[in-house]
């Protein structure tokens, strides 16, 4: 065997046997999860047959009400499940990757294993497309949030106010909504609302090098406050003239928005959910495909580099969390004119914390984040259509749904994720 032979096939061979350790976290949660839908959903006694609705009579094609039988039907999607469960576990010992079907068919086979469960034997329908459509609207904050998160934490800048943006939002656009008669003006007036509180945070962290976790919390206790004590002493005495009802009327797709299930929950929105996809699609393109993005994210993960080739360390961490500021306020007028409502104290309601498990769900990816975001806001509409339908689950689990979900979902389903490396460290030239 010549030189040039043994030093090729050396590091082929060193790489063999340098493997990647392996983790039994997901196998065990897959099992887990599809014994319980075995247990609970199928070995407990259920009965009868569980009807779903699909279609509504505006649709293109209309699909008639159907029926299952909810045992047998529980027992073949328990079945898959474990299958789905064997094939993970298989994956994992041979060190192979799954693809991305595997939990996209795991999360329906089990919800609907649930729906199924939930609806034997009830004279109710189970609405699926009103299901999926409230759950996107429940969404519509947590995705701007999330992207707000995005922005900031990717250039370097935690952001915890973003609950105290998302209030400031919602409570500008109603003011600017209600004095205009203009659901449209009210929502390009609450980007500022977020922007302001941007500027707070990111003035205090830059400027002063003060903790940004710490600015955060007070930030949000500070709108907190504020619009609280506005709408106590100025809005509930001129309601009529300063908080009332305006709505974002919804803008149907022509054709797309009558196809069945998809059209109605994704193309039969308001504008307000038009500019979330729009968002998400570039902020995707433009932080992993552009050079600003490729900027951004070497300022937050080691700015002294990025000061060294001539970018602007502070300047784009100001930048970028007065943007991500606008952002957050976007998806805050979702709360008042986004769902046709009058300003209330707290109306967030704890979202913008939300949002940030959905960020780091997300691993700070906008795709990551939206598909959390969407798994948050189908878990608080399902527990309110449960309680609509009547549900054998009590009531009190249902609101702790969508909060047990997201404890679940940031302690035992991301595992190990590592954050931008100099997010919360003042650059000090």
């Amino acid at each position: 065997m010549s030189v040039a032979t043994t030093t090729t096939a050396r590091p082929r061979e060193v790489a063999e046997t340098v493997l990647r350790p392996i983790s039994w976290r997901w196998p065990v949660i897959y099992g887990v999860l599809a014994l319980a839908a075995l247990v609970f959903f199928t070995i407990l006694p259920s009965g009868g047959d569980t009807a779903f609705q699909l279609s509504r009579a505006s649709d293109l094609v209309a699909i008639p009400n159907f029926s299952l039988p909810s045992t047998a039907t529980n027992w073949v999607l328990g079945v898959l499940m474990l299958g789905l469960a064997g094939l993970v576990t298989w994956a994992t010992a041979r060190r192979r990757r799954i693809g991305v079907w595997v939990p996209i068919v795991f999360g329906i086979a089990f919800v609907l294993a649930f729906l199924t469960w939930v609806g034997a034997g009830r004279s109710t329908v189970i609405p699926i497309t009103t299901l999926l459509q409230g759950a996107l609207a429940l969404s519509v904050p947590l995705v701007f949030g999330a992207m707000c998160g995005i922005l900031c934490e990717r250039s370097g800048i935690v952001n915890i106010a973003i609950e105290g943006q998302l209030l400031g939002g919602a409570f500008l656009a109603a003011v600017v909504g209600s004095l205009t008669s203009s659901a449209y003006l009210g929502m390009i007036a609450a980007p500022i609302a977020g922007a302001l509180v941007g500027v707070l945070l990111v003035f205090f962290a830059v400027r002063y090098w003060v903790d940004q976790i710490i600015i955060g919390v007070v930030l949000n206790v500070l709108v907190v406050g504020l619009t609280s004590f506005f709408y106590s002493t100025v809005l509930t005495e001129n309601a009529e003239l300063l908080n009332a009802r305006q709505r974002l009327p919804t803008l149907p797709i022509p054709v797309l928005s009558e196809i069945p299930v998809i059209g109605p929950v994704l193309f039969n929105q308001t504008l307000l959910v038009y500019l979330m996809y729009a968002v998400v699609v570039l902020l995707q393109i433009f932080l992993f495909r552009s050079r600003w993005g490729l900027r951004v994210r070497a300022v937050g993960e080691h700015p002294k580099a990025a000061d060294t080739v001539g970018i602007k360390v502070n300047r784009t961490r100001v930048r970028n969390t007065i943007l991500g500021g606008a952002v957050a306020g976007l998806g805050g007028a979702f709360f008042t004119v986004g769902s046709g409502l009058a300003f209330g104290k707290e109306m967030s309601a704890g979202q913008g914390y939300i949002a940030l498990a959905a960020m780091i769900l997300g691993k700070w990816n906008p795709t990551g984040a939206v598909a959390a975001a969407l798994l948050f806001g189908f878990s608080k509409n399902l527990g309110n259509v449960l309680s609509t339908i009547g549900s054998p689950v009590p009531s009190e689990f249902l609101l702790m749904l969508p909060y047990v979900v997201t404890i679940f979902a940031v302690a035992g389903l991301v595992g190990r994720v590592r954050a931008p490396a100099a997010e919360n460290i003042p650059y000090i030239k």
